[in-house]
Formats: structure tokens, sequence, C-alpha cells
């Protein structure tokens, strides 16, 4: 083969070669960029149920039976009766007032008095059982017994807690026996008038209230 045809084929393959290599970067296909995943949405937050209660919302009344618990102290530690006048005894302290403050505030009540007797007192006071707030319901009603109260219960709120009237009930008879100043006080009811939206005849009860329903 003559040295000129070499030379031409070596150029040839030379450009070829450096055609491929330098192709421009923008016939290349664009690289497909990749979404980054959603973050999961937050749980959007849980309203408060505003049909209970508060625990430390309580108010202690006569009757109650509450635990108070001083810790490390168990002599000073029991399941008290809050008394007719709204005391209790603790040792050491002797009386103390409990009815009309909740637990909570009892409790800081008993700790900032036995400051004089222990140092730094960890005191916690506990709802142990509800006497102080309940209605009692005789007669023709689903379910006889003590109810506990809600604030302001009436009583067709009373009524339908205790699972309503039996077939047997005798609606135009039903009364409340109520306490008042250590006399008792009958209270005849107009029942079907306070269903039918009289609100004046669905009346508010008070603690320790017995509605009869014959």
């Amino acid at each position: 083969m003559k040295l000129g045809s070499l030379l031409v084929a070596a150029f040839l393959s030379s450009t070829l070669f450096c055609h491929a290599q330098g192709k421009d970067p923008s016939d290349r296909p664009a690289l497909t960029e990749t979404a980054a995943p959603a973050a999961p949405e937050a749980p959007a937050p849980t309203a408060p149920d505003a049909t209970k209660a508060p625990a430390d919302g309580y108010v202690i009344g006569a009757s109650d039976l509450i635990t108070v618990t001083v810790y490390k102290e168990s002599t000073l530690s029991g399941s008290l009766l809050v008394r007719p006048d709204g005391m209790i005894s603790m040792p050491l302290l002797g009386d103390v007032k409990a009815s009309g403050k909740t637990p909570l505030q009892l409790a800081a009540e008993i700790a900032a008095k036995l400051k004089k007797y222990i140092q730094d007192p960890n005191v916690t006071v506990v709802l142990s059982q509800n006497n102080s707030k309940i209605v009692y319901l005789m007669g023709e009603v689903g379910k006889t017994g003590p109810v506990n109260m809600t604030s302001g219960m009436t009583l067709l709120q009373a009524i339908a807690t205790a699972g309503g009237l039996t077939q047997y009930a005798n609606s135009k008879k039903i009364y409340i026996l109520r306490n008042t100043d250590g006399k008792q006080e009958r209270i005849p009811v107009q029942y079907k008038q306070a269903l039918k939206g009289f609100g004046s005849l669905n009346l508010i009860l008070n603690p320790g209230d017995t509605i009869v329903v014959p």
C-alpha cells in the first residue's frame, strides 16, 4: 500500500474517533430529575372533648371520701370522709376545711400547713368516692338508685340518665323530695309540660334530691 493511502486512512480514523468523543453534551438525552417524596402530613390536632370535665375541676363537698397521700409519711396518709361541716381531721394539723376546694387546692393547702413540721412536703389529694353531688331516683325508671350529678343537672337529664320512665310510670304524679334547712320538702313535677319545652318546669336539681316516679 502506498504511503499516501496510509496517511489518508489514519487521518479519517482519527477524525471519526475525535468526533465520537467530542460530541456536544447538549445532544445527550437530558437526565430526568426525580422529585423528592412528599413529607407525610402531620395529623391535625385533636380538639379536647368538651364533655369531659378536668380531673382537678371537681369541688369537694360534705360526705365525699377523699384519699390524702403525703409522700414518705404513711402516718399522715389515708382515706378521709368529709364531715357535714366540710372539715377533715389530720394528724398534726387537726381540722382542715375541705369542702368548697378542688383536690389540687386542698393538697396545696395541706402542704403549706405541713411545712411547719416537714421539709418540702409532697401532698396529693384524690377523690375516692363522690357522695356530695348525687341525686337519687326511685320507682318506675329504668335504673333506680344514685346518679352522679353534672353541673346544672335538671329533672329531665336525671331521668334520662336513669334510663327514662318505664311503661308503668305515672308521669302525672312524679315529685322531688328535697331537704331544706333540715326540713323535707315535696315538690310536684309537671313532667309532660317540661318535655314540651317549658324550661321553668324542667327543675334544676340540688345535691341530695330524690326523684320519685310512682
